[in-house]
């Protein structure tokens, strides 16, 4: 078998066509357009980046986008994000704390795995301390950090009764977090995995291909396909390539020139998942020069973020107000849009006696834009007075060598909960807090929040909270990156929805005409 790659595709369609079916196999094309409603059968062929031949279906270890949707197909978690990045009920019916929120019970749905054992109270308690055994590197095991595993237990076979460590109102956002989902009690295979979710394993060869089948007896109801098979091309032209050749019916993450080129184009469409991906610089608090507040303010005011939305997104993103979850669940819309001023940029740069000040620029390739946002920006800065140094470091080591080197570098953020930002990047004990953000108010703001029952409340600290970022942190966040996705005619049930959300590469609700 051979995964899909540039060299794979610079033939013609036909020579495309045998090539490819000479190795992963793809079965029949689908029909030319997607008219009317849902329909039933076909195999949908869908092509993402992948990890090479270390590739695994175990949903624990997943990381990569690939992996996650994999995932997804194959299993379920209690709980995922709606479009605004609110909790969705999946496995679990209903929740419900106690008054001090430091227990909360949540009931299971009737669901079963695809061996037909149904899921229990005690596959979900595995599966938990699973990826929270602290001999294990899972991703989520912070995530979980708050749950007093010992102290939970099932009650009956279709509820669970999680004890916290402390208070904590945002506890469905554990329950809907990345990588946290139910596997059977006991299993540490997943060859030949086994799970709760819509799709059914078939093959795998990694690397290369993973073909699923229908699962008629999900619990959500059966999906329109009956099969479902990932193929892997790492290089954006190859996925593409392999829509317009015939030999993939979806390609995941295109770029916004890729979509422009093909506008109108009746060989291919672009579904834009929006607010998918925050686009940033980061300052550094704790040094110079950017322990100078009136220096951060400068920069804030210089940057042209409709330039760089233009320039790096080609216009697939939106303008971003120096905080991060713009239209998600507790974002503060109230605040007003920071506008470019640089006259009063160049002031406070001479105020400060910073005119001609050397600052370097950190970026590297290890995020699509990074070098070229870093090469307007500098642009930018050098209009204020700054004296730029852009340096490209190694996009293998970039995200340890920036989060406690450097002043000034370049981040990105995926779609998560604000709540999830704050704990992960902004409190004093964070992990990857790039900006050095110690504010002991904020993270008694932070306890006080997640410590309220209200919803509204929970709110009003929240924005108190976004108030004090957008006056004074370290986060210029420019934009907000629409990611894109092709389809060939004849797919349907593709939707807009920010990447790492319940319906971002969701296929049991596609289907093929």
């Amino acid at each position: 078998m051979h995964s899909l790659n540039r060299r794979g595709f610079l033939g013609t369609a036909a020579g495309l066509s045998a090539a490819l079916l000479a190795g992963c196999g793809t079965g029949p094309a689908p029909g030319t357009a997607a008219t009317g409603g849902p329909r039933k059968g076909g195999r949908l062929r869908a092509a993402f980046a992948g990890g090479g031949a270390q590739e695994t279906l175990d949903p624990h270890l997943s990381n990569l986008f690939v992996e996650a949707s994999r995932s997804k197909a194959l299993f379920d978690k209690l709980a995922d994000y709606g479009p605004d990045l609110s909790v969705l009920p999946r496995l679990a019916e209903s929740w419900e704390p106690s008054a001090d929120l430091t227990r909360w019970r949540v009931t299971l749905r009737e669901a079963t795995f695809h061996d037909g054992r149904p899921v229990r109270a005690d596959d979900v308690l595995y599966s938990y301390a699973r990826i929270a055994d602290p001999a294990r590197a899972f991703r989520a095991k912070t995530t979980l950090a708050v749950i007093d595993l010992a102290a939970s237990r099932a009650v009956g076979e279709r509820a669970v009764e999680f004890a916290l460590r402390r208070p904590f109102a945002e506890f469905p956002n554990i329950l809907a977090a990345f990588g946290v989902f139910v596997v059977p009690e006991g299993v540490e295979d997943f060859t030949r995995p086994v799970g709760s979710g819509p799709f059914c394993f078939g093959s795998f060869e990694p690397g290369c291909s993973l073909l699923l089948r229908r699962n008629a007896d999900y619990w959500e109801g059966a999906p329109h396909l009956d099969e479902l098979q990932y193929l892997i091309a790492n290089e954006e032209p190859a996925r593409v390539n392999a829509l317009l050749g015939g030999q993939a019916d979806y390609a995941h993450d295109i770029t916004a020139t890729t979509a422009r080129t093909y506008r109108g184009n009746d060989r291919l469409a672009v579904t834009r998942l929006t607010n998918s991906g925050m686009q940033a610089f980061a300052m550094k608090l704790d040094r110079p020069p950017f322990d100078d507040r009136n220096l951060r303010e400068a920069v804030f005011l210089l940057a042209d973020r409709e330039q760089l939305v233009e320039t790096v997104l080609a216009g697939a993103g939106q303008v971003g107000n120096d905080l991060f979850g713009r239209g998600y669940q507790y974002y503060a819309e109230e605040i007003p849009q920071r506008a470019h001023d640089l006259e009063k940029a160049k002031w406070l740069v001479d105020k400060a006696g910073a005119r001609g000040l050397k600052v370097r620029l950190d970026t590297s390739a290890a995020a699509g834009g990074f070098v070229e946002s870093a090469s307007v920006f500098a642009d930018q800065m050098r209009q204020a007075g700054f004296d730029v140094e852009v340096a490209v470091g190694d996009k293998d080591t970039y995200w340890k060598d920036v989060l406690d080197r450097g002043s000034l570098c370049c981040f990105r953020s995926g779609a998560m909960p604000i709540e999830s930002h704050f704990a992960q990047r902004l409190l004093t004990p964070s992990t990857t807090n790039i900006t050095k953000w110690r504010r002991p108010e904020f993270d008694a703001l932070y306890a006080k929040a997640v410590s309220l029952a209200d919803e509204r409340a929970r709110r009003d600290v929240y924005a108190e909270m976004q108030r004090m970022q957008h006056a004074e942190g370290g986060y210029l966040v420019w934009g907000f990156a629409d990611w894109l996705v092709a389809t060939r005619p004849g797919v349907g049930g593709v939707v807009d929805a920010p990447a790492n959300t319940l319906d971002w590469a969701r296929f049991d609700k596609v289907w093929l005409a």
